[in-house]
Order: C-alpha cells, then sequence, then structure tokens
C-alpha cells in the first residue's frame, strides 16, 4: 500500500468515524425534542423500523437491557402515547409493541430539518457522485452490522 493509500484509507475512516459520532450526537438531539431519554428515543427508532413491531423480550434484547427493564421501557413508552401493545398475531399469550402514529408524526416532524439539511448537501453532488456516495455507505452500513454481529 502507498503512502497515498494508506492516507486515503485514513482519512476515509476518519471520516466514517466522524459521521458515527455526529449520528451518536444526533441521536441525543432527537431524543431532547422527543422530551425522552436516549434509550427510550433508540427503542422508538427500533419500533418505528419494524413494520410488525417488537415483543419486549426482543426489544430488550437489541437495546442490551433486562427483560424487567424493557417492560419498564414499555410502560414508559405507552404512557407517553408513543407505543401501544397489541395481541401477537400468532401466539396469544404473547403480546407486540408497536409505534403509535403518534410517535411516527412526533419523530417525522423533529427529524425534518435533519433530513432538509441532508438533502441539501446531497443536492450539491452530481448525479453519479450520489450514486456512488449511497452505494459506499450502504457498504459501510453492512461491514459495521457485520462487525456488531461477530463474535470475540
Amino acid at each position: 500500500m502507498t503512502r497515498r493509500q494508506a492516507r486515503q484509507r485514513s482519512d476515509m475512516a476518519l471520516a466514517i468515524r466522524e459521521l458515527i459520532q455526529a449520528n451518536n450526537e444526533a441521536a441525543q438531539g432527537l431524543a431532547r425534542r422527543l422530551d425522552v431519554n436516549a434509550t427510550d428515543a433508540l427503542a422508538l427508532d427500533h419500533l418505528l423500523s419494524s413494520a410488525d413491531g417488537l415483543g419486549p423480550t426482543e426489544l430488550g434484547h437489541r437495546l442490551s437491557i433486562r427483560s424487567a427493564s424493557a417492560t419498564t421501557l414499555v410502560d414508559r413508552l405507552q404512557a407517553a402515547g408513543h407505543a401501544r401493545r397489541i395481541p401477537h398475531p400468532s401466539d396469544r399469550r404473547r403480546q407486540t409493541v408497536v409505534a403509535t402514529e403518534k410517535a411516527y408524526e412526533e419523530v417525522r416532524a423533529a427529524l425534518e430539518p435533519l433530513i432538509d439539511r441532508i438533502e441539501q448537501a446531497g443536492a450539491r453532488l452530481t448525479p453519479e457522485q450520489a450514486a456512488t456516495t449511497a452505494t459506499f455507505l450502504r457498504e459501510v452500513a453492512a461491514v459495521m452490522r457485520d462487525y456488531a454481529r461477530e463474535q470475540r
């Protein structure tokens, strides 16, 4: 690897690291705008991203919290009007937690300024640059998901 390649790799890695840090900061900002704590905001993200909802235990696993804590979290989200429990579609002994329309609307409104600014940044790229960037970011996301699933 040449020095230039090493420098490019380093610049790219640093840029991705900066993006990850900025994402964490944006998540904190979203939590403040929604007037919830960071864990509740992350839970909402999982619920909003799941078309069929999640069981409280699955939500707890995704957040790395215990079952009792997940139940308390779901209670908080439900009291705030952000989530509701519904019967599981195939197992009447279980419940599924889904985001409410209120949660969708509040998160959409809170994220709209951020998304608009991201779209503005993207509009400064050529169509080819935008396509290449989108492909690259999806590949990075896949690598990060693989890393997260790997065992030590």
